[in-house]
């Protein structure tokens, strides 16, 4: 069912005002830096060790003593924050030195997340009006 001239002129009005509001948060760059699987198995695993430490800790509390409890705790949470770390931290995917030149309406390479290249279809349509 086609919208009526009413609905339109509001969504064109809507669209305009986020591309003139939203630019920011549209052109962010966020194409060269993503999550790398490697350090997410790693940061899993720190946060399996730093769990395993937690429950060691409590399962060991009579054996070490309060105070050598709290310190295997300590450490436990710690590994665990620092798994936390290492497995949501973005990496860049090129090197620092390597620069590509394009054209604005060369396609991205592959890697480009999906809302960059539904950006980049945006921004053809409304180069063409």
């Amino acid at each position: 069912m086609p919208l009526s001239e009413q609905e339109q002129r509001m969504l064109d009005e809507m669209e305009r005002h986020l591309l003139q509001h939203d630019a920011d948060v549209v052109s962010a760059p966020s194409g060269d830096r993503s999550l790398s699987y490697r350090n997410l198995v790693y940061g899993a695993l720190l946060i399996l060790v730093g769990v395993g430490g937690l429950v060691a800790a409590v399962a060991t509390r009579d054996d070490l003593g309060a105070a050598g409890s709290v310190i295997i705790g300590v450490v436990a949470f710690l590994a665990m924050l620092g798994g936390a770390m290492l497995a949501f931290t973005p990496v860049r995917r090129t090197s620092p030195g390597e620069t590509t030149q394009r054209t604005p309406h060369s396609p991205k390479p592959r890697d480009s997340s999906f809302m960059d290249r539904m950006n980049d279809r945006w921004d053809r349509r409304q180069e063409e009006r």
